[in-house]
């Protein structure tokens, strides 16, 4: 899209007539560009429906495939498993091959995969479909992110653009269970896959008409080996413990050796990390690393990695007991449960909007740090909830921790790209979903922990809602520090 600058025209010929004075040239602003922000939105919708539309799909799939429980569950959690593994891997490749070619492989994996999933005859192949979506998911998302900040430069114009994308994944998260079941029921548990395909086309057509490919630089640099080992096994193996731990307990052996594995290798790979960054900075060797330490320099970038762990580890560990709440406690059915969600998994509709025009005068600090704090007292109102409490008085509950998250969300995604340099936007990208995932695993298997071992699901439910609330309360405090720094490094 081009803007005419009025200061190249020919000068009009002086007169002298009041009346002849050309008319003062307004100020022409940079407008949203739509069509690659619909490319991008269908991208990043894809990876948020496949997280819940499956669930609905289970029982049937078990059916139809004669599925075990082992297979059931990595069905489910492969997805997410694979997606957080190799986001760093992703968010690098991004960065160095180009975001838009990532952008389209990561889509043309997730949309074969989804065609897979779809003709799958036996659980082998559909497990590894799911495997094949994550790996996808983890390709694309990095790079979606790198091409709002490339694409839309100007902080208003960004703002709009952030708040149209996160809204349309917050409202495919939500209805993922509805249109899972709507697919289900009129088709059969094969259409949940197939849905994909048109739309991952139609993101592929989008992005190769209206997304520009950037130039091509000139990178010396070899690969991490190394690096990409260990962080790959390392985030594989915490997740899988973490997912595991829901299920089995704490201490199961295979949740305590998976975990204990996976914290070992990341361990190992932020000293290898270092050592090679500095050794590259030295000109002692040619390879870059894959996560350069030197991002955590930034006071910004880490306090927002940092509160997107918070926010999925309370969010998400509270809206995986709140299902079992309305489900076990109160008898609910699963469509039923479903619409009692929405007020909390649909507040992308009013986020958007508000969190657009606070991010655009005053930048994304002050909104997250409001969306934290509301979320935080939304999370206390669920200290009422027992067996028999009226669902009207859950309501504010819902809606406030919704809207909350969802406001946190965009305002943090915001601030990780403002933070992040251009070359390394994919990257940075991949590090604040990294702690996203690892967040909502801790908060899902903690929080469903304390609901068992408590020996009533009330008592648990209280508990988790009390670290929900601290987790965003810690948030606030480090959203209202962040924008304190800001404002020092501004007056300077």
């Amino acid at each position: 899209m081009t803007f005419t600058d009025l200061s190249t025209r020919p000068a009009a010929p002086h007169t002298a007539t009041p009346a002849s004075k050309p008319a003062p040239a307004k100020d022409q602003r940079p407008t949203l560009a739509l069509a690659p922000l619909i490319a991008l939105s269908l991208g990043y919708f894809l990876v948020m429906l496949d997280v819940t539309v499956v669930n609905v799909a289970i029982p049937d799939i078990r059916a139809s495939l004669d599925v075990g429980a082992s297979g059931l569950q990595w069905i489910v959690d492969g997805y997410s498993t694979v997606f957080a593994g190799l986001l760093l891997l992703g968010g690098s490749l991004a960065d160095r091959l180009g975001h838009r070619r990532m952008f389209l492989t990561g889509l043309g994996v997730f949309t074969v995969a989804s065609l897979a999933c779809g003709v799958a005859a036996s659980p082998a192949v559909l497990i590894a479909g799911r495997l094949a979506q994550g790996a996808g998911a983890a390709l694309l998302v990095p790079a979606s992110l790198a091409l709002l900040q490339a694409i839309y430069p100007d902080r208003a114009v960004r703002a709009r653009a952030i708040a149209i994308w996160g809204a349309v994944a917050s409202i495919a998260f939500g209805a993922g269970p509805a249109v899972g079941g709507l697919l289900v029921s009129g088709f059969d548990w094969r259409a949940v896959f197939w849905l994909n395909v048109p739309v991952g086309a139609l993101a592929v057509h989008l992005t190769l008409r209206h997304i520009p490919a950037s130039a091509r630089k000139r990178d010396t640099r070899k690969a991490d080996p190394l690096g990409q080992a260990l962080g790959i096994f390392g985030l594989i193996s915490l997740t899988t413990g973490l997912n595991e731990a829901g299920a089995r307990g704490w201490t199961s052996p295979l949740v305590l050796s998976t975990v204990g594995l996976g914290a070992a290798a990341l361990i190992a790979f932020a000293r290898v990390e270092r050592s090679l960054e500095a050794r590259a900075a030295a000109a002692r060797t040619e390879r870059a690393p894959l996560l350069p330490p030197s991002l955590f320099r930034s006071g910004a970038f880490t306090s927002t990695a940092a509160i997107g762990l918070l926010i999925s580890l309370g969010y998400y560990g509270m809206l995986f007991l709140t299902t079992l709440y309305f489900q076990q406690q109160r008898g609910f059915s699963v469509l039923a449960t479903g619409l009692a969600l929405l007020p909390s998994v649909c507040m992308g509709l009013i986020a958007a909007p508000l969190f657009s025009r606070l991010t655009a005068r005053t930048g994304p600090y002050i909104p997250m740090a409001g969306g934290l704090l509301l979320g935080t007292t939304g999370f206390l109102g669920w200290l009422l909830a027992g067996p028999d409490t009226p669902y009207p008085v859950l309501l504010f509950a819902l809606i406030a921790t919704g809207l909350g998250q969802t406001m946190t969300a965009l305002a943090a995604t915001a601030a990780i790209i403002e933070a992040a340099p251009a070359s390394g936007a994919g990257i940075a990208s991949a590090v604040f979903n990294v702690a996203r995932q690892v967040g909502s695993a801790v908060g899902v298997a903690l929080f469903g922990a304390f609901a068992t071992a408590s020996g009533s699901f009330t008592s648990g439910l209280h508990l988790s809602t009390a670290i929900a609330a601290t987790a965003f309360a810690t948030g606030a405090l480090l959203a209202l520090t962040a924008q304190a720094r800001t404002r020092r490094t501004t007056a300077h």
